[in-house]
């Protein structure tokens, strides 16, 4: 016993000063080679500890600490003076305590052990009068020394219920064993459990992944694996160097803002260049890039403009504001144009206020008046109402060769039927021979 207590202190000193890779998902896989050591127990037993080889066993490892396994046994062992040869074969299940870099372990087991005096043959491997089925239980410990290879360290105690020449005993191994069988579907090195993309063949240093472009960024975090780029755009390109990846960028050869989803505004009124049909005239958002078109050049878009073939204002939604020097002038004397009897000829107060008026037609283009002419009740009705005519149709026509577009101007004879004072008085039938364009004329602003 004390032979075995200095190798296992031994060997727990060397576990210290090595990694390990054990017995695991990574490793399913172990295989053990070692010696035995034998020490039966029981009364009339006279048994030193026996060593003998080959010890071997085979375990997979199934999850959650837990492994599987056949343990097989050979020794020579001697009691009471007689040579005994050694067999056992066991089915073993084990429970690793840790995962660290010593891995103890409890184990347990259901097996056949034979102990069969020497020079004497039996039938069977293991015949009943040399045979008991046993039952064992023990710890042990797993051990590294390299990549996969561990020394293992067991001790167990082994009993058995059988009354023939079975024994009840303790057995101790030594071996070594090593762990193989980790799951590697794309053969790159990296085990399946540790390999992020276990169905690609990969590199170690990424984890088993592939970096198809060689710009340093793995496969399964690269957003572009077949092109290369940079860690901040995770693996994509950026031709024209806005920091906007490629496949981001609606226009990836022309460098632009990240509002503009990479694309520059040439013109800067908010529109793309990619979408904006007038790319060097700012214009509005709602009209692909381009200004509203504004045939007037008032300020007001045809789509708003009331009045688009004549300039306006923006407050009268494009139309010319209210004419009130026009108001202004046919609400004043100058409206009224008066006649000698019998006349139709205007002097040239008349014309200087009609060029005043001609001006002011000029400015509002699309305003048209009604001329109404008179007469005194002077002659005969339809000479009055001839008379009316002709002074209203002077007034048409000298503002016409102003420059004044005749079909502004509306002309009407009342006759002597609206006389503006008392025709029977020389001052009335003075005031009634007259043009009026002043409160009995009709404006049309257009």
């Amino acid at each position: 016993m004390n032979i075995t207590k200095s190798i296992l202190s031994f060997l727990i000193i060397i576990a210290f000063s090595f990694s390990i890779n054990a017995q695991n998902a990574e490793n399913p896989w172990a295989i053990s080679v070692g010696a035995d050591l034998i020490n039966i127990q029981g009364d009339n037993v006279d048994s030193g500890l026996s060593f003998g080889a080959p010890a071997l066993s085979l375990s997979r490892y199934i999850g959650a600490g837990l492994s599987v396994g056949v343990q097989y046994g050979l020794n020579n062992v001697k009691n009471n003076a007689e040579d005994l040869k050694y067999t056992s074969v066991d089915g073993i299940i084990k429970y690793n305590l840790t995962d660290g870099k010593i891995i103890p372990y409890l184990f347990a087991g259901y097996g056949i052990t034979k102990f069969s005096p020497d020079g004497v043959e039996r039938e069977g491997m293991f015949p009943s009068a040399d045979s008991g089925r046993t039952t064992l239980g023990g710890v042990g410990v797993n051990i590294p020394i390299g990549d996969k290879l561990n020394v293992n360290v067991s001790t167990s105690y082994r009993g058995t219920s059988e009354t023939n020449d079975s024994f009840n005993h303790l057995q101790h191994i030594v071996g070594l064993s090593y762990n193989f069988g980790a799951g590697d579907k794309d053969k790159d090195g990296v085990s399946d459990k540790k390999d992020e993309c276990p169905d690609i063949p990969g590199l170690k240093e990424f984890n088993g992944c592939p970096d198809t472009d060689g710009d340093g960024i793995p496969d399964n975090k690269d957003r572009c694996p077949e092109e290369a780029g940079s860690e901040e755009l995770q693996g994509c390109p950026d031709s024209d160097g806005d920091g906007i990846a490629d496949n981001d960028d609606a226009c990836p050869n022309k460098a632009g803002t990240k509002e503009m989803n990479g694309c520059p505004d040439s013109d800067g009124d908010g529109v793309a260049d990619n979408v904006d049909k007038c790319i060097d005239i700012a214009g509005e958002i709602d009209n692909e890039g381009c200004p509203w078109e504004d045939l007037d050049n008032d300020g007001v878009p045809d789509k708003d403009d009331n009045c688009p073939d004549e300039k306006g204002s923006i407050a009268n939604n494009g139309c010319p504001d209210e004419p009130t020097d026009l108001l202004n002038f046919i609400s004043s004397d100058k409206s009224i144009v008066l006649f000698s009897a019998s006349s139709s000829k205007l002097d040239s107060n008349d014309k200087t206020a009609l060029d005043e008026l001609k001006i002011i037609l000029e400015t509002y283009p699309r305003a048209s008046l009604k001329i109404a002419g008179h007469a005194s009740s002077d002659g005969s009705s339809r000479y009055n109402q001839t008379l009316s005519d002709k002074r209203a149709a002077s007034v048409k026509e000298y503002l016409v060769s102003k420059g004044i577009n005749g079909d502004r101007l509306d002309t009407i004879g009342y006759g002597e039927d609206k006389p503006i004072g008392d025709n029977n008085t020389v001052k009335g039938r003075a005031n009634s021979r007259r043009v009026n364009i002043n409160r009995n004329a009709k404006m049309t602003i257009n």
